[in-house]
């Protein structure tokens, strides 16, 4: 186990691992950052950890060492520090594998990545947000091992990926996050071509959001849709194409492409016959 732990990128992912870590009693004692600002306000948050100017002096000093800076600088920060023999090298990138730390593994270095698959918008948020989450950790024994016990200890569940999944991995990520905030954001903004602002239009959507949210988890996935394709609704569809088509016409493409993507979800479900999704896809397809 490390007996000092370092953070090179103290931002919204590095301050949530480093927080967490720390207080759950992890020896988290050196933060560095390219903004001055940032590690200083990283140390302030955890008694006993100390402020490094450069990456190098960091990396010295430490014995293992997440680097959690933007994911386009990790290898920056990897071929940019000599490291020594026997340092433990983590980066926390989803779309990364740990090729990206080879000039650390060249240096005889542990190699690794865990990746908090969760949102981290915000300081404060990430902090929320953090325990909990599941981890998805790239590495071999003895670095496995370390990283299975710090997200047991922020209550996380722990699955391993392979080098060749992660770039398939960080974009299923992103279809459940980033671009459900899109999803979002488009629905809002339908409201505004019935005078409801966007803020409302959020507020009223929430509701149905954590509904959504319930059902998936608490009923699962095909008994959880709900909706015109779930029931082979034909003609609430057509409405639907219709007025997108003459109002918000750029939507009409996308609203086709998640329909037909939906429908064999109503199929499983048993809900949406053969006959109503075989009309349903001419539909949309056409």
């Amino acid at each position: 186990m490390a007996h000092s732990i370092g953070i090179i990128g103290t931002g919204k992912v590095g301050t949530a691992v480093g927080v967490r870590l720390a207080e759950q009693g992890f020896p988290v004692v050196g933060a560095m950052d390219i903004l001055p600002e940032e590690a200083t306000r990283f140390v302030e948050s955890v008694p006993g950890c100390m402020v490094y100017c450069t990456a190098q002096a960091l990396a010295d000093a430490m014995d293992l060492i997440f680097i959690t800076t933007p994911d386009d600088v990790i290898g920056e920060v990897a071929a940019a520090v000599k490291w020594r023999p026997g340092k433990t090298v983590i980066h926390c990138s989803g779309a990364n594998s740990t090729a990206v730390l080879a000039p650390a593994r060249d240096r005889g270095c542990y190699v690794g990545c865990l990746h908090p698959y969760n949102s981290f918008a915000s300081i404060q948020q990430s902090l929320e947000n953090l325990p909990g989450s599941t981890f998805t950790i790239e590495a071999e024994e003895p670095v496995l091992s370390e990283l299975k016990t710090f997200v047991d200890s922020l209550d996380g569940k722990w699955m391993q990926l392979r080098e060749h999944d992660k770039a398939l991995y960080h974009a299923a990520g992103c279809i459940a996050c980033n671009y459900f905030y899109t999803l979002v954001h488009l629905a809002a903004d339908l409201w505004n071509q019935f005078d409801i602002c966007q803020d409302d239009a959020v507020e009223s959507c929430m509701p149905i959001l954590k509904g959504t949210l319930n059902n998936i988890e608490h009923i699962g996935f095909p008994m959880c849709l709900t909706g015109p394709i779930a029931g082979g609704d034909l003609s609430t569809i057509r409405k639907h194409l219709e007025v997108l088509a003459n109002r918000q016409p750029r939507l009409v493409l996308l609203y086709k492409t998640l329909g037909l993507e939906t429908i064999p979800i109503g199929l499983a479900k048993g809900t949406l016959s053969p006959d109503k999704a075989q009309e349903l896809r001419a539909l949309l397809s056409d």
